[in-house]
């Protein structure tokens, strides 16, 4: 009853294969993370003012002050 069976042991090795086996692939899903998080933070902080006024002549003015702007 408190040891473990074949099964077990076969279970356990092949999580820690997969885990910790091959070419840092715990590494690379790390460093992949990463990416997609900085990626994420830089596409919040990509706003319409920092974009060039041509870039946002599609867009509709939301302010009379916009309006004035995309008149000119």
């Amino acid at each position: 009853m408190g040891s473990f069976s074949i099964w077990h042991w076969a279970i356990v090795a092949v999580v820690v294969l997969v885990v910790f086996g091959g070419r840092g692939k715990l590494s690379a899903i790390m460093g992949d993370a990463a990416k997609g998080v900085k990626a994420f933070r830089d596409g919040l902080k990509d706003t319409d003012e920092n974009k060039p006024a041509d870039d946002r002549a599609g867009a509709l003015p939301r302010t009379d002050a916009e309006k004035e702007d995309l008149k000119s």
